[in-house]
């Protein structure tokens, strides 16, 4: 049963999206490899001047990455920044806590920490520890134990026995060492954000093309630093893990989960008993297969990210599509996917009539407004192929909040927080996607509402209630 939200019924229905083409203004820039660039090309998405435009920064594999700096109006500027190849991706936020963001660079080979110096530049930051590995997957957040960064490592390429069943084992990093976690099965993706029992918990997404068997989803329990289990009402899940978005779809307070894959996508239900169902297929987000074009072959899903295209208060989804290179079980044109949250909770597929169906073999991606009008734009990564930069054009859009949360102290942005608008509620998470994601912003649609009520949860549990009018970005700061 598909569950709703009794205020969101009464939202009037906003036009079908529609979006502009402004790709030439990334100059071409592509992801670009062999075997080891099948897998990743994110993009992180975050302000690294201070000028409220978001500016991204692009892996590039072979290729070397590229930052582009926002000037405004969909016009773009190459940074400065070190030459970086082999890089699989990235992740914003602040390592240091002097409220500049930096990157961590995830490589086929050793990672890199590049730290913010303001004003879009960056230097070499501390070394991490000397690797080898195929790093495909991040995420971080602040505990008892200060920063802790989760770094999911591919296959071993060192394993003469490989690449199936040869899953490297990852790690995390903290200010006390660097502790293994382990079994590895391959993950793509790691989210650390509060699951459905209302825990942080880090959640692993692995592909089973590499582990074959014996592997399969996982969730580990930061607080009690163990795997979940069937004693804890965790099914054990097997897919193709490629990437991860979370939100609240319900306003029950608990997180839906999207995993992307190859063939269907799995949506997993919160429930009231901190476990998770798979979404009937009726819910309209399985996206198995290409929705245009005579291709009938299942889909291969990568980056997803839930954001409200529209602004009518109901988050819309995502999809980065593509073949891993030239799987012959798998599509070939297939078109990526912008699923619409209908007024009943479904979605429904508008990424042909709104111009960004396009049959690249797409990989991470990002939802975010470029040129601070209150509407997502977006941006993909191609592997072998230009990336892609599109402008929101959605007429009769609804109005919208943004809420910057900061910190004067150690995890400057606040990560682990929850916000509550009216009946919709974000958590502030670093990771997930596939290879990328942004710092910047949550971005609320609110419909015709003016006005909206705002409930932050702060990461050590103090809570703040606030008011604001629509359009327009405010600055909370944790007391």
């Amino acid at each position: 049963m598909i569950r709703l939200l009794p205020l969101l019924l009464a939202t009037p229905t906003m036009a079908d999206p529609q979006f502009e083409n402004h790709s030439t203004a990334l100059g071409g820039h592509s992801y670009t490899g062999g075997w080891e660039h099948f897998v990743g090309g994110g993009i992180a998405v975050f302000d690294c001047n201070d000028d409220t435009l978001p500016d991204i920064f692009a892996a590039g594999g072979e290729t070397p990455a590229k930052l582009f700096i926002n000037q405004d109006n969909f016009t773009f500027k190459t940074g400065d920044i070190t030459e970086i190849t082999n890089v699989t991706g990235a992740y914003p936020l602040d390592i240091n806590n002097d409220s500049i963001l930096d990157l961590f660079i995830m490589r086929v080979g050793q990672n890199e920490l590049q730290m913010g110096l303001g004003d879009c530049r960056f230097a070499r930051g501390p070394e991490l520890p000397p690797r080898d590995d195929w790093t495909t997957a991040f995420t971080a957040w602040w505990d008892h134990h200060g920063l802790t960064m989760a770094i999911g490592n591919y296959v071993n390429r060192a394993d003469p026995d490989g690449p199936f069943g040869a899953c490297d084992n990852n790690y995390l990093i903290r200010e006390d060492g660097i502790h293994p976690l382990t079994p590895g099965y391959c993950p793509l993706s790691m989210l650390a954000a509060n699951d459905a029992r209302g825990r942080p918990t880090l959640r692993i997404s692995n592909d089973r093309h590499y582990y074959v068997r014996g592997g399969h989803e996982q969730m580990w329990d930061i607080t009690e630093q163990r795997f979940l289990g069937p004693e804890d009402g965790w099914e054990n899940v097997s897919l193709w893990g490629m990437g991860i978005a979370s939100r609240d779809l319900t306003g029950d307070g608990k997180d839906e989960v999207m995993l992307t894959s190859m063939g269907d996508q799995l949506m997993q239900l919160a429930n009231p008993d901190g476990t998770y169902s798979a979404a009937p297929f009726s819910i309209g987000t399985y996206a198995q297969r290409p929705h245009t074009g005579d291709d009938g072959r299942p889909s291969t899903g990568w980056h997803a990210e839930f954001g409200d295209i529209d602004n009518d208060g109901r988050p819309d989804l995502f999809i980065a599509k593509g073949n891993v290179d030239q799987m012959p079980g798998l599509a070939m044109q297939d078109p990526n996917n912008l699923l619409m949250q209908n007024a009943d909770g479904t979605f429904r597929e508008t990424a042909a009539t709104a111009g960004i169906a396009t049959t690249e073999r797409s990989r991470g991606a990002a939802l975010a407004d470029f040129d601070n009008d209150g509407r997502l734009d977006l941006v993909v990564m191609n592997r072998r192929a230009p990336m892609e930069l599109y402008r929101n054009s959605t007429p009769d859009t609804g109005n919208w909040l943004r809420i910057n949360l900061t910190h004067d102290g150690p995890n400057t942005q606040a990560i682990g927080a929850q916000v509550r608008v009216n009946d919709q509620r974000q958590q502030k998470t670093v990771g997930g996607g596939h290879a990328g994601g942004q710092a910047l912003p949550l971005h609320f649609g609110l419909g015709d509402a003016s006005q909206a009520e705002i409930k932050v949860t702060w990461p050590n549990g103090e809570t703040t209630s606030h008011n604001a009018k629509a359009n327009q970005t405010i600055t909370l700061t944790q007391p």
